[in-house]
């Protein structure tokens, strides 16, 4: 999607804080952090919600949460704690329609959400 601001980060035509890149996924830093560390793992591959998976991008979403957890532990909050969400349409919070996985850690997080 050419207008999607996630897929313009990706194509490098926005900066951002580049976290991490492989062929299937980027992470870096949100613009309006809520936490010391608050990153958003990104698939390079535009899906507008989790309710458009299908069973084949199941690693992919597995891959997406390993790489939350080896950043968290890469900038050392494993041990801490962390968090890890996906906002699923405009009333749960989702304002990119392109997923995407939030990490946050660096400060204590209360229950429930929200």
């Amino acid at each position: 999607m050419s207008n999607c601001l996630f897929c313009r980060i990706i194509r490098k035509e926005i900066p951002a804080s580049i976290l991490y890149e492989d062929d299937r996924l980027l992470a870096f830093g949100d613009i309006t952090p809520q936490a010391p560390l608050h990153a958003l793992i990104v698939p390079k591959r535009h899906i507008e919600s989790l309710n458009a998976l299908t069973p084949e991008d199941d690693a992919l979403v597995g891959e997406m949460l390993r790489r939350a957890a080896a950043i968290a532990r890469d900038k050392g909050f494993a041990d801490r704690g962390f968090r890890t969400v996906f906002n699923t349409n405009r009333e749960a919070g989702q304002t990119v329609f392109h997923i995407h996985l939030h990490l946050l850690a660096g400060r204590p997080m209360a229950w429930p959400p929200g």
